[in-house]
C-alpha cells in the first residue's frame, strides 16, 4: 500500500509540474510590458531543429530492419510537443501581444501589419503540416518562413 501511494504522489507532482512549466512558459497577458523578441525568436529557430531532428530520426529508424516502435513513437510525440510549443510563440506571443491590428487608413504601416500576418500564419500552418507528415520540405517553409518574419519584426519594429 506504501508503494501504491508514493507511486501515486510522485505522478500527481509530475502532472502539476508539467502543467505549472507549460503556464509559466507562455507570456503573460497582464500586460507586463516585459518582452524579450529576439529569445522567442530564437526559441522558435530551436523548435524547428528539434522538429527537423525528429523526422530524421522517424526515417532512419523506420528503415531499419527491425524498426524500434517504442523509439519512433518516441520521436513522433517529440516533433509533436515541438510543433505545439512553435505554434503557442507564434500565437499566444506575436499574435496576442506584440502584432497589434492597424488602421488600414495608415497604408504604410498596414501593409507591414499584413505582411507580418501573413508569415505568422505560414509558420501556424506549416507547423500543423509538420505535425501530420515526416516531409522535410514543411522545414524549409518553416525556416524560410521564421527569416521572412524576422526580417520584416525587426526592420522597422522599435523595441
Amino acid at each position: 500500500m506504501k508503494n501504491y501511494k508514493k507511486i501515486l504522489i510522485t505522478g500527481l507532482l509530475t502532472i502539476l509540474l508539467f502543467n505549472i512549466s507549460k503556464k509559466t512558459f507562455a507570456h503573460c497577458e497582464i500586460p507586463c510590458g516585459i518582452y524579450e523578441d529576439t529569445i522567442r525568436i530564437e526559441l522558435i529557430k530551436e523548435h524547428i531543429i528539434t522538429i527537423e531532428k525528429s523526422m530524421k530520426m522517424i526515417h532512419e529508424l523506420s528503415q531499419e530492419d527491425t524498426p524500434n516502435y517504442n523509439q519512433i513513437v518516441r520521436w513522433v510525440m517529440n516533433k509533436e510537443e515541438h510543433a505545439t510549443k512553435l505554434q503557442d510563440i507564434v500565437s499566444q506571443y506575436f499574435l496576442h501581444q506584440r502584432i497589434k491590428p492597424v488602421d488600414p487608413e495608415n497604408t504604410e504601416m498596414y501593409e507591414k501589419y499584413i505582411d507580418r500576418l501573413t508569415l505568422l500564419h505560414e509558420l501556424l500552418v506549416y507547423s500543423m503540416k509538420a505535425k501530420q507528415t515526416t516531409d522535410l520540405d514543411y522545414i524549409n517553409k518553416l525556416n524560410k518562413a521564421i527569416l521572412a518574419f524576422e526580417e520584416s519584426y525587426f526592420h522597422t519594429h522599435q523595441h
